[in-house]
Order: C-alpha cells, then structure tokens, then sequence
C-alpha cells in the first residue's frame, strides 16, 4: 500500500532565475576576458574562463530545472526531479576539470612571468565582483535545491576569483611583484575545489540512493516497529527521489490485517512529522504467516537486494 505526498516540485520561476543569471555571467566573462587578455593577468583570464564555464553550468541547471518541473508519465513514474541531481553532479566535474586547467596555466606562468597591468586588472575585477555578487543574491533568495546549491558553488566561485583579482591587481600596482597573479590563480583553484568536492559528493550519494544526510536508518525502523498493532519490519530502505524529496519503502508484519488503514494513516503521519519522508510506500503482512520468523520479537533488516516498489498497491 503506498501512500504519496503531493509532488509540489520546482517551478519555472527556477528556471527563469537561472536563465537570468546564465546572460549575466556569460556577459561578463566576454569583458574579463578581454580585459585580462590587455593586461596580461592570469587571474582575470582565470576568473573568465570560471565565469564562462559558469555560464555553461547555469544554461545546463536552468534546462534541468524546466526538465525537472515535467510531470511523471508512463515511463517516468517519479517524474523528471532527478534530472537536478544528474545536472549537479555534471556541474561539479566540468569544475573539476577548470580547478586543473587553472593550475596548469598557473604554473606555466610562474616558470615564464608576464608582465600585468595592475590598475587595469583591479578596475576590471571590481566590475566582476559587483555582477557576481547581484548574480549570487538573484540564485541566493530563490528555490533552493541540489540544482540551484550546484549553480550557487560555480557563482561563490566567480566571487572568490573577482577578489583574488583584484587583490593581485593591487599587489601588482603598490608593489610591482608579478608572481602574485599566478599565485592567486592556484588559490582561486584550491578555493573552488574545496567546495566543488563536497558537492559532487552529495549529487553522487543521492544518485545511489543512499540514506539521505540526517536520517538513520534504524532509527527510522524502530519508529515504524513501536508503532500499536505492528509486529516487525523487514526489506526497509530510504533513498532520496531528488535533493528535497525521500522516499520510503518497506514490509510490515501486523497482529491483525483489519486494521491496516488506520496503521497505515498513522506512519505516513509519523513519517512525515519525524522524518520529513513524505513519500511512502508500505507493504503490509500476517505476522505469522508470510514472515514467521518474526513473531517472536521486533527484528529490522534492510533488504540487500534489488529493491522492489510496489506504488499504487
């Protein structure tokens, strides 16, 4: 017997904020990398070459979103929610793949030092910290999924390069010491990597169907188990349909199968009063006939097979 939440999943509003921000971005790096390419800075052309992937990575979130607002069909039963997930998950390793670019580059500079522009670098990255800022603010006080954090990482990104920018256009200015743009470059990669590790690593536990962050397991088995008229709970698992939306599955052993609607009324409350789990999907059995090895106490055992999803029983 399954029993489901409203799929209240994300608007175009999303998609238009991401689109807005993928014109913004995408504008600006034009300029920075104009500008760095006149005065010689890696920082800027660093920051770019950040804005521009940037603005590949808000073009893919912004499709995801519309995809994800698609409601489920035949051959989608859960809909297109995760399509999120997969867009963060690629999101994460295109700036895998800058972070190396940026060192290459960095320390290609650092062996053959070029000389840099300060003032102009400094002008131009200030410009850059503005528009990154107005861009972060616009995703910041939207929707807030796996999909928008992903988008969010590579704008923190920009951020953190237009200051490396700029602080490197200053150095340069007041002290002429030109290493420090090639420097900052490999600060501005570390920086990016750090956060772009941990979101590959969410996108990538959700896309396993791992126990989503914050739920245990057994806690949520024994919940289920202390719940009156119920004996045991077997083949239990908890996995995130998208960032935002767990779902449950599981087997429940029953004194007595009359009173299966009032059981089932009051976990899916539970569940969703405890839990925040609002999708549930709950297969009831005859302590003692189906399952006799259960009768004697309350036993949880997560299934370790391919699990089965019985909606709509």
């Amino acid at each position: 017997m399954a029993s489901h939440a409203p799929h209240h999943h994300h608007s175009h509003g999303a998609g238009r904020t991401l689109l807005i921000a993928l014109v913004v971005t995408l504008g600006y790096a034009v300029v920075e990398f104009v500008g760095g390419r006149i005065f010689g800075s890696l920082a800027l052309m660093s920051d770019a070459g950040h804005m521009l992937s940037d603005s590949l990575a808000l073009g893919l979130a912004a499709f995801a979103a519309r995809v994800a607002a698609r409601p489920a069909g035949v051959r989608h039963s859960y809909g297109f929610a995760r399509a999120e997930v997969v867009a963060a998950f690629v999101n994460s390793l295109a700036m895998l793949l800058i972070v190396v670019l940026i060192v290459v580059e960095a320390v290609a500079r650092l062996l053959e030092p070029r000389p840099v522009a300060g003032l102009g670098v400094m002008v131009v990255a200030f410009c850059g910290l503005v528009v990154n800022l107005g861009v972060a603010f616009l995703i910041g006080r939207g929707e807030h999924n796996m999909n928008t954090r992903a988008a969010l990482v590579h704008v923190v990104g920009d951020l953190i390069g237009s200051v490396a920018a700029i602080t490197a256009g200053a150095v340069i200015y007041f002290t002429g010491w030109q290493p420090i743009d090639a420097l900052l470059s490999v600060v501005i990669a570390l920086l990016i990597l750090a956060s772009t590790v941990g979101l590959s690593r969410d996108a990538l536990h959700v896309l396993m169907e791992g126990v989503p962050a914050g739920v245990r397991l057994e806690e949520v088995g024994q919940a289920l188990s202390q719940i009156e008229g119920v004996r045991a709970v077997h083949d239990l698992h908890v996995w995130n349909i998208s960032s935002g939306q767990v779902a449950l599955s599981a087997h429940v052993d029953l004194e007595d199968l009359a009173n299966w609607p009032v059981l089932l009324e009051s976990a899916r409350r539970m569940l969703q009063a405890r839990f925040r789990i609002a999708h549930v999907t709950l297969q009831p059995e005859l302590a003692g006939g189906i399952n006799p090895g259960y009768r004697a106490r309350v036993k949880i055992v997560p299934h370790r097979e391919e699990h089965r999803h019985e909606d709509g029983k």
